[in-house]
């Protein structure tokens, strides 16, 4: 039955893109426009014209990601206002939470400084005793982050030289 339409030479159905999972669909709306496939860049727009719920979140991340590249806070309490007034149960709850510590939130937008290097340790060691699943001392585990440690250091410490 698969195989009668191709021997009678009726055209065939095309085949369907799987719809995004949301996961991806959250990749694709957090990922900068310019860092996304032209795959990508193709199918969010039609993404997006499915669910206003989505474009209105992808807005409102773009306008967010926006205040973090310029680092200019001026507008937050405009977008705090525009995510409480989504509707949306999850970005109002994010929304209140932001404006509970709206004072950190503007300092974290504002500052050139953050605490990636250090999450990035933990998590490294974190890593490391999953991996050793609690067989390895201190001094075993002090030196394997540290092997992991050299280097993620020489790599900064050269991009750090180039000139921007």
């Amino acid at each position: 039955m698969a195989v009668a339409p191709l021997r009678q030479g009726l055209p065939i159905d095309e085949p369907r893109e799987r719809p995004p999972s949301p996961r991806e669909a959250a990749r694709w709306i957090t990922t900068h426009p310019h860092r996304r496939s032209p795959h990508i860049n193709d199918r969010l727009p039609r993404l997006l014209g499915h669910c206003p719920e989505l474009t209105t979140a992808h807005d409102l991340v773009r306008r967010f990601a926006a205040m973090l590249d310029n680092r200019d806070a001026t507008s937050l309490p405009e977008w705090l206002d525009d995510l409480a007034n989504t509707g949306l149960a999850s970005l109002t709850g994010l929304a209140r939470a932001l404006r509970e510590d709206r004072d950190a939130v503007g300092k974290g937008i504002t500052t050139p400084y953050n605490s990636g290097v250090n999450e990035g340790r933990i998590t490294d060691i974190k890593l490391q005793k999953c991996i050793t699943a609690g067989r390895a001392g201190v001094r075993l585990l002090r030196h394997r982050v540290a092997l992991i440690a050299h280097p993620r250091r020489r790599h900064a410490d050269q991009s750090s030289m180039r000139p921007r």
